[in-house]
C-alpha cells in the first residue's frame, strides 16, 4: 500500500498526474465510479458464493455420486461377466454330465430291452416246446386210443367173420377168447 502512495507522491512532485490520478482520470473519462466497482465486486463475490454453495457444489456432489455409481456398475458388470463365464462353464459341465447320463440310460434301456426280448423268446420257445410235447402226447394217446378202438373193431369183425364162417353162434367165453387172441396178434403187429 505504500508503493502506490509513493508513486502518487512522486507524480505530484513531478507535476505529472500519478498512476492513481491517471487511473481516476481514465475512470472519469469513461464514466466509471470506484464506489460502483466496489459494489459490483461485492455483488459478484456474493453471487459466486451463492452459485458455488447452491449450484456448483450440488452438481459436483451429483457428478461424484454418478462417478461412484458408474465405477460400481463397471465393477458389478465385471463381476457379472466372471459369474456368467462360471455359469456357462457350469452349464456346459451339467449338459455334458446329462448327456453322458442320458447315454448311459439309453444303453441300459437297450440292454434291458435286449434281455427282455431274449427272455420272452426263451419263454415263447419253452411254451412252444411244451405245446409240442403236449400235442405229441395227445397224438400218442389218440393213436393208442385209435389202435385200441381198431383192435376192438377188428376183434369184433374177426368174431363176426368167424361166426359166419363157422355158422354158429359163439358163446361169451368163446367170443372173449377169440377177442384176446386177435388182440395179441394185433399187438404183435
Amino acid at each position: 500500500m505504500t508503493l502506490p502512495l509513493f508513486f502518487a507522491a512522486a507524480a505530484e512532485a513531478a507535476g505529472a498526474p500519478g498512476p492513481i490520478a491517471g487511473l481516476q482520470q481514465t475512470f472519469e473519462h469513461f464514466g466509471v465510479e470506484p464506489k460502483f466497482i466496489a459494489y459490483q465486486t461485492i455483488s459478484i463475490v456474493i453471487v459466486m458464493w451463492v452459485l458455488y454453495r447452491f449450484a456448483i457444489k450440488p452438481v459436483i456432489a451429483t457428478m461424484d455420486e454418478r462417478t461412484q455409481k458408474i465405477s460400481s456398475g463397471l465393477k458389478h458388470a465385471e463381476e457379472m461377466q466372471v459369474k456368467l463365464a462360471a455359469a456357462q462353464q457350469e452349464s456346459a459341465a451339467i449338459v455334458k454330465k446329462a448327456s453322458q447320463e442320458a447315454g448311459r440310460i439309453v444303453d441300459d434301456a437297450r440292454k434291458s430291452s435286449k434281455e427282455y426280448v431274449e427272455k420272452q423268446t426263451q419263454e415263447a420257445s419253452a411254451k412252444a416246446n411244451d405245446i409240442l410235447q403236449k400235442a405229441q402226447q395227445a397224438i400218442e394217446l389218440e393213436h393208442k386210443k385209435m389202435l385200441a378202438d381198431a383192435r376192438g373193431e377188428i376183434a369184433r369183425l374177426v368174431v363176426a367173420t368167424t361166426q359166419r364162417v363157422l355158422a354158429k353162434e359163439l358163446s361169451e367165453a368163446d367170443r372173449a377168447r377169440y377177442n384176446e387172441a386177435a388182440g395179441r396178434e394185433l399187438t404183435g403187429v
